[in-house]
């Protein structure tokens, strides 16, 4: 990503993951096929969220928020985990996708610094990016609702929300799509 200006990285971070998605859509299919199974891609999205959340601890004098954001706790068992329908994950990743989007939003208007708001957008996009992907993987009818239990943390330290998402991608999303490519629902 060097040499790019963080607003170019970000537009094409965008059409890589919808580039993607739509490369790899089967029709009649309500699940992107080798999109999932694709481990390039989320380990690229690993990359991305490890360099946001050290870029954001770069950012001079910005280190907690006026008030706290309400955060997704993210951690798991990885055995409780696989006890778990795909439907239930899908449900508990798009749980925690909207509050950490949420959360993100709340913070950038506490935020002023150009390095802070900068890195803020990029991770708003990025999680948005997959909440939107995410409502598109259908196993009922219909738009999906939200229906969260209430499994958060509330928080002031700007790093915490970088971190929430890393720990989201490297752990939920990328076993939840690990189990969709071994099901044979990914590809």
């Amino acid at each position: 990503m060097q040499g790019r200006s963080p607003q170019l990285s970000m537009e094409l971070n965008r059409l890589f993951l919808l580039t993607s998605f739509l490369l790899h859509m089967e029709e009649g299919r309500a699940i992107p096929t080798r999109l999932v199974c694709d481990k390039r891609l989320i380990q690229k999205y690993i990359r991305d969220a490890k360099y946001m959340e050290n870029r954001m601890g770069q950012c001079q004098a910005l280190t907690t928020l006026s008030y706290p954001v309400v955060l997704p706790l993210v951690d798991f068992r990885l055995q409780q985990w696989k006890s778990k329908s795909n439907e239930t994950k899908h449900r508990e990743i798009l749980c925690d996708l909207m509050l950490l989007v949420g959360a993100v939003a709340g913070a950038k208007d506490q935020v002023t610094q150009e390095c802070g708001t900068q890195q803020l957008s990029q991770l708003w996009q990025h999680a948005n990016d997959f909440f939107q992907l995410l409502q598109t993987f259908s196993w009922e009818e219909g738009p999906w609702e939200p229906g969260c239990p209430p499994h958060f943390i509330e928080e002031t330290p700007i790093i915490d929300i970088f971190r929430t998402y890393r720990q989201l991608v490297q752990g939920k999303l990328h076993f939840f799509f690990n189990d969709l490519c071994k099901q044979g629902q990914g590809g």
